[in-house]
Parts: structure tokens; sequence; C-alpha cells
């Protein structure tokens, strides 16, 4: 399931009490079902117990018009996949979050709670029970979503692209900035042009100096943009990310991120064909401006430098569980040792990642938890705003730690055949791999 997404508001819900009962329910009609000690239950029905949780966290993607390749609207329609529902939940690969929410309490949090993945697993080993179309649950809160208080620009893709490659294709196109001040972004949104097919999109702003390296990758590939899988071709400065489902990115009253005139945005889209197949797309990207901010913010990229190079972070073939691990002072490389806050973080690795995780160390030998990556994967990748932000001061490390699997099972598929495991280093290629953190931070 997926779509399942917006990026902001906490939830919490009600879910149905279940109790030793779980593995008796079922019946068709949904009428009871008799535990092992011959007391009669409510069997978990599709209207009152599964229809809710679905509705709320599913069929924004699993619908006709959605981008998952199957529509979960309607009991017919759910009840075919109850078996994959039940196991793509309880293995929590959907909906897609895969930011462990015990790390640290995330705004939109959409994973499920582990008593509705009770119920539905309930659901699906009982039958799939229809129940009673007019006992049908009350709906579940929605997350909230985010929306801009404004609009100040809103910027194109330059031309209308079809994606080409099959079932995934990683497409940069490169977008004038028409500012001639200086201004700050302060919010964005992404406004897809046809749903179906985006799957997800990343905004850079590359600053005039950069300007020769982007010309030259658009030139180097002929159409609209350029193929970029593993990343923009250059280091350009984020603006942000967005997700099916996804809500507008505000970032804190008083902070934004400064674009400075002659700057172009390059705008990464990863067009995904399985649910719609290749349909035309020309998405746009909105911007909330302001001239001046209390407090400047950036996206701060984040990894060992001396992994950039070389071979210090080698993934050797044919290894299952290949660890790097690396940590720095915040605060001194990047605010001449004054305090510094996050307000949302993510992680990147490519195809061969396995999990990851970015954790603070305390001054006084402590940890807390920023992001944690149990099972990675590389389609969905995103950014994750914090409820409270986490302040680093002068002594605490941000460590970044990544582990990947190099085996024959877990290797890209190239030209339709898995790769053949070989030694890997960091680099912006299919088959290259990266560590990275990216996070927002502004000063203290």
């Amino acid at each position: 399931m997926a779509r399942c997404a917006v990026d902001t508001g906490s939830w919490a819900w009600l879910g149905i009490a279940l109790g030793t009962f779980i593995t008796a329910c079922g019946g068709d009609d949904g009428a009871g079902a008799t535990s092992s000690g011959g007391k009669v239950v409510d069997a978990v029905t599709y209207y009152r117990d599964v229809k809710p949780i679905l509705d709320a966290r599913c069929t924004g993607c699993h619908s006709g018009t959605g981008i998952a390749p199957f529509s979960l609207e309607g009991h017919d329609a759910a009840a075919t996949w109850a078996p994959h529902i039940k196991r793509a939940v309880v293995d929590r690969t959907m909906p897609p979050w895969p930011a462990d929410s015990a790390c640290a309490e995330y705004v939109g949090d959409r994973s499920l709670s582990e008593q509705q993945i009770q119920t539905i697993a309930a659901w699906a080993d009982g039958g799939a029970a229809a129940g009673d179309p007019a006992a049908e649950g009350p709906p579940l809160e929605p997350l909230e979503r985010s929306e801009l208080a404004r609009v100040d620009l809103t910027l194109e893709m330059p031309v209308e692209y079809t994606p080409q490659e099959e079932p995934d294709d990683y497409r940069c196109f490169v977008i004038d900035w028409p500012e001639e001040s200086t201004r700050y972004v302060t919010g964005f949104g992404i406004r897809p042009g046809a749903e179906r097919v985006v799957h997800h999109v990343i905004a850079y702003a590359a600053a005039p100096e950069q300007l020769a390296d982007v010309e030259a990758l658009d030139a180097s590939d002929p159409g609209p943009g350029y193929s970029c899988f593993g990343g923009p071709g250059i280091r350009p400065r984020w603006l942000g990310a967005w997700v099916p489902g996804a809500g507008d990115t505000g970032f804190p009253p008083g902070t934004g991120i400064r674009i400075e005139p002659g700057s172009r945005l390059i705008v990464q889209v990863h067009y995904n064909t399985l649910a719609a197949g290749k349909l035309p797309d020309r998405s746009a990207i909105d911007l909330m401006l302001e001239s001046s901010v209390e407090r400047e913010g950036s996206v701060q990229p984040w990894a060992n430098p001396a992994w950039l190079s070389g071979d210090s972070m080698m993934i050797p073939a044919f290894e299952s569980d290949v660890v790097h691990r690396w940590g720095a002072e915040p605060s001194r490389a990047l605010a001449g040792g004054e305090p510094i806050e996050i307000h949302i973080a993510g992680l990147h690795m490519h195809t061969l990642g396995s999990r990851a995780r970015l954790e603070i160390e305390r001054a006084d030998g402590s940890s807390e938890c920023v992001v944690d990556i149990p099972r990675w994967s590389f389609h969905w990748q995103g950014g994750y705003t914090l409820v409270e932000p986490k302040v680093l001061n002068p002594g605490d490390r941000l460590s970044l730690e990544c582990h990947w699997d190099n085996t024959p099972e877990n290797q890209p598929i190239i030209d339709g055949q898995p790769r053949v495991p070989r030694d890997v280093v960091w680099g912006e290629g299919t088959t290259d791999e990266m560590c990275l953190s990216t996070f927002y931070m502004t000063p203290r």
C-alpha cells in the first residue's frame, strides 16, 4: 500500500481490542466466531474494522487513479489482496514509512500501530469477511495536511517529458531562477503533472558558479533533462523532497534557504510506470518566498569526506553486512562552535543498502536517535520532520552508520539481469553506493 502519506501532523488512533481469540476469528458473513474457550466474539470484518484503516492509509495510492499497481477500494478488491496486505503490514513495508517510530517522534508518521496490524492480520486469516456495510466503522482521524500560507512563485518543468525507462526512470530537469535579488525559500510544494507515474521529486538549487557543470550535464543527454539515477551529478543545495500523498513543506517560522540571483533549480523526478505506463508529465514546484529571515536555514549533507574518493568506503563483493560509521561535531564544523537545531533529517543510500541510522552522541556519553531506517528501500526516501528539533551543543557528535548487503540476492537489475556482485565504493552512478544524511538546520 502507498500514498497513505502526509508529511505533517502526528496522530494516534483507536483500534479494535483483540485478545487470544484472534486466530479463531473468521466467518464470511461476519456474524461472529467462537474462541477456544467457547465464548462467542465478533469476527474482524472489512466494513467495521479494516475499511477505516485502508481508507486512511492506503487507498490514496491504491485506487483507480493512484500510483499503486492495484486498487484496494471496496471489499471485493481488498479481499482479493488480503494475504498480500497482511504480509506487507506485518513486514512493515506498507504503508511506506521506512523510519522507525521508536527512534523519534516525527510529524506525519504514517506507520500503522501494532493494534492496526493485528486487526488486518486477523481479518486476512479469518477469510477476509465483509461484514455489514451498514455497520461501517467510523473514519480514522486523518493526518493533518500541510499547506503553504501562500504561493509566491510557481516554476514548471521546461517541457513535457514522457518516461522512457521501465519501470523506473530518474530524470533531472533544469529550471531558470527568475528572481533578480536574493530571496529565501520558506516553504515549497510539488504539483505532479501525472500523479500516477510520479513516484518522488527532489528539488535542488545550483549556485551561479555551478552553472557550467549543470549546462554540460543537460547538454550531454538528448531529450528533455538528463538521466540522474544516483543524483543530480553535482553537489547543489537541497531544497527538499516530495513523495505521493505528501503535503507542502514549510520551514520553521522565521527561517528559510537563501537563493542568489542567477541560480538554477534542478528538479529530480522519479517516474514509476508499473501502474499507468508511460504517461507524459510536466510537474511544477510551488514556492513561498521572503526577502529576509531571522535565521538562515540550510539543508546540510553529512558524510565522511574521505568516503567520497578512493576506496575508504569499500563494500566488498559477496559480503552480507558491510558496515561503515563516521561522526563529527556539527556545531564546530557548521556554526563556529555555536549550538544548532536539526528540524528535518533524512538518509540516502543506493540499491545495496540494508539499514541506516543517524544519531547524536552527547558530550556526556549518552546518545539520542535522530533517524533510524531498519529496512532500507531505495524507492522510499524522504525527509522526516521532527516534532521537536534536536539541539546539538558544542561537544556533541552527529554519527552516521550504514549497512549494505552485497550478496547475489541483493543485486540491482541491469539490462534485465541481476548484476554479479563486485567491490563497490562511493559514486554517483547506478552501480555505485553512498552513505549520506541530509538535514535542515538553523542556528540555535
